[in-house]
């Protein structure tokens, strides 16, 4: 029997802002419903995180029109204040993201193991696309 490793595709940016805002601005569900979302006809209406070592989180995200959505969440497997998340997705796909701080920036990495279901190139534009919104909305406020 031939099992084959997910693909891991990475996504990164710099956020200009210290790691200690950036931090609280992923983690908190206020913030997390301004953010989370790849375009502006979709959004996120709910939020709850429970940002420790087998803490859940799960959010939903919809288009604002109403024809689709999706639940996204999962369980913390580690996580190291300011520097390090790690969780795993309710499909069992696993996710690493790191922040390096730098005074007023700080660099996001994130790994996440692709679906079979969209393209490699399709899901990795769409968790760019949700990075970059992270990254306008936090340095907007």
């Amino acid at each position: 029997m031939q099992t084959t490793k997910p693909t891991a595709i990475t996504v990164e940016n710099t956020v200009n802002a210290p790691v200690e805002k950036v931090w609280k601005f992923w983690a908190a569900p206020e913030h997390i419903t301004k953010w989370a979302a790849a375009s502006e006809d979709w959004h996120t209406p709910f939020a709850e995180n429970d940002l420790r070592e087998g803490g859940k989180f799960s959010s939903r995200m919809e288009a604002k029109d109403g024809s689709f959505g999706f639940d996204f969440g999962g369980v913390y497997d580690a996580v190291k204040e300011n520097e390090l998340i790690e969780y795993t997705l309710g499909d069992g796909r696993k996710v690493i993201i790191h922040f390096t701080g730098k005074g007023n920036s700080t660099k996001i990495v994130q790994i996440f193991e692709a679906e079979g279901i969209h393209s490699v190139e399709m899901q990795k534009g769409g968790w760019q696309a949700i990075l970059d919104n992270f990254k306008k909305y936090v340095e907007a406020n």
